[in-house]
């Protein structure tokens, strides 16, 4: 199987490449030629090692050259990659415990670890039964022919947030649409620059900010996840070359806090065409004030792309393609009841009535490309019209098959050739609005209630901040059973919350606070682990954790 997506590997263009970022504050560069000639040698050094088209790799490495070269490596040998998360929110014992589930489904022919990560994923590989040890990266001496590619691109596993990972199988088919997708709706060319910090294990950052700018052979600056937590304002100043960018709602929210416009002097953003926003609940509050920062130095509203799109879909659904700024409603909660219509109590374009504007509201996040269906179906399966809120089903060449041996999700589901997706939403002036998962939400008086609304008033609130609350629907518990995580060692607050969501819930809501340090569990992507969190509360292990009485 030809693919467009490894073109560059044969007739790689040695005038533009990849630079990424030094720990000293510099960039390293390769161009195309080096970066094709060094992935053809791991290929070869695969090869030799018994990798064949159509194997299954997995691969545990931190974002450098080697890494690229290793990820290149197995697509030119004809194999899928899995790309894994080296240890970031977990400590030993889960990380391995994570990596081992990963690899009891995925069953890979070779795991590729680093060497200072190769006793961790040795013992992943003890705990999944697998034969061998973790292959460390290198080369052969001579560039191997890039072989015929199986069906299968990638195995994307998702993070775990409501359960166990599971791997979406990603056809090279479902991966081209994709990428030409996001090329399209972002306005990528190959004279762009794409600049990204994100981690490539994650499908916003592999697909849409590693694969599908080398596909095009544009320039990328690539930096790893520590080097933005440590000096976001290097993310920004590459935005006086670069063009486009992505990342979650937090991000541009870290930035507006941390970044002082004197570290920005000098700098022309003037050029920055796309910022897209997505993988969680998009707060407008955080875009007005990442757009008061950059602003002087040229930024404009309407480089804010909104987005939507998930690992089961490849990546992309929807994104806010025209040039405008973004919109943001403020939906009745008492309205949102499944096949009814929604009501909008309040919208604006972001602006000034932004600021302040964080619980309850919603930005839309585009409307649907033509070869990317996105309907609104009721519980039931019948398509909802406009302004009726249902699950969101998507269809078109980026809707993957299913889930890699067997596995099974309990609310995303594969059906005919689309996704049912497990999300709320619905249609707003042909925009697509998202409330959040389906079963990430309680009932009240028969209407839908979402758990990342609730955290987020409850975190403006107590003045905690969204990062350090997690609620949680408690299986089993009635349609009221809720626990709230919180962050601190201080409860003083927990009377005036527990009046509040009686209010907003109804007088017979059960709900439990714990506080303590430590006490958030999240996956390779940040999500909070709700289901994991729980059951470790009610099997007494969850270290730290105090119920509030």
């Amino acid at each position: 199987m030809a693919t467009a997506l490894r073109d560059w590997l044969e007739k790689p263009n040695p005038g533009r490449g990849v630079h990424l970022a030094a720990d000293d504050g510099g960039w390293d560069y390769r161009d195309y030629g080096e970066l094709a000639s060094a992935a053809r040698r791991t290929a070869a050094a695969l090869i030799e090692d018994g990798v064949r088209p159509g194997d299954v790799v997995c691969v545990i490495l931190p974002t450098d050259y080697t890494c690229i070269e290793t990820y290149f490596g197995v697509w030119a040998a004809g194999a899928t990659v899995c790309l894994i998360t080296p240890p970031l929110f977990q400590d030993g014992e889960e990380y391995v415990a994570h990596v081992a589930a990963i690899l009891r489904q995925a069953r890979p022919v070779l795991t590729i670890a680093s060497a200072d990560l190769a006793g961790r994923a040795g013992e992943a590989m003890r705990a999944a039964e697998l034969p061998g040890e973790p292959w460390l990266p290198r080369q052969a001496g001579y560039e191997a022919r890039v072989q015929t590619a199986g069906e299968l691109a990638l195995l994307q596993f998702t993070s775990g947030s409501s359960g166990a990972p599971r791997g979406v199988m990603v056809t090279w088919a479902n991966l081209e649409a994709n990428a030409e997708l996001i090329a399209r709706t972002a306005g990528f060319s190959e004279d762009d620059v794409v600049a990204s910090w994100l981690p490539l294990y994650h499908d916003m950052g592999l697909i849409g900010c590693f694969l599908t700018p080398i596909a095009l052979q544009g320039e990328l600056r690539l930096m790893r996840p520590d080097h933005f937590v440590r000096d976001p304002a290097r993310w920004i100043r590459c935005f006086g070359e670069a063009a486009h960018t992505a990342a979650p709602p937090f991000a541009y929210a870290y930035c507006a806090r941390r970044v002082k416009p004197e570290q920005l002097e000098g700098v022309d953003l003037s050029g920055w065409r796309t910022a897209i926003i997505g993988a969680e609940p998009i707060d407008p509050h955080a875009l007005e004030s990442f757009a008061r920062l950059v602003e002087p130095f040229g930024f404009r509203r309407e480089a804010f792309k909104p987005a939507y799109g998930m690992a089961e879909t490849t990546l992309l659904v929807t994104m806010d393609h025209p040039w405008r700024v973004p919109l943001a409603v403020r939906p009745d909660g008492e309205s949102l009841a499944f096949g009814e219509p929604v009501r909008i109590a309040e919208e604006h374009v972001l602006g000034p009535e932004s600021l302040g504007a964080k619980a309850g509201w919603v930005v839309g996040c585009g409307t649907p490309e033509g070869d990317v269906p996105v309907s609104i179906v009721s519980d039931d399966g019948t398509p909802l019209g406009e302004g009726l809120l249902g699950e969101i089903v998507v269809g078109g060449a980026s809707a993957c098959p299913g889930y890699y041996a067997g596995a099974e999700a309990k609310s995303t589901r594969f059906v005919g050739g689309a996704v049912h997706t497990g999300d709320a939403g619905f249609f707003h002036e042909g925009r697509l609005f998202v409330l959040g998962r389906m079963g990430d939400s309680i009932k009240v008086r028969g209407r839908s209630v979402y758990v990342e609304d609730l955290e987020a008033r409850i975190a403006e609130q107590t003045g905690l901040g969204k990062g350090r609350i997690v609620v949680v629907g408690v299986p089993g518990a009635g349609t009221k059973g809720l626990v709230l995580f919180a962050e601190t060692v201080d409860d003083a607050w927990a009377p005036d919350v527990r009046e509040s969501l009686r209010r907003r819930l109804g007088e017979d809501v059960e709900l439990t606070v714990v506080v303590g340090t430590g006490l958030i569990h999240r996956t390779s992507s940040g999500k909070p682990r709700r289901r994991y969190m729980h059951e470790l509360l009610r099997a007494g292990e969850l270290e730290g954790a105090r119920i509030v009485p």
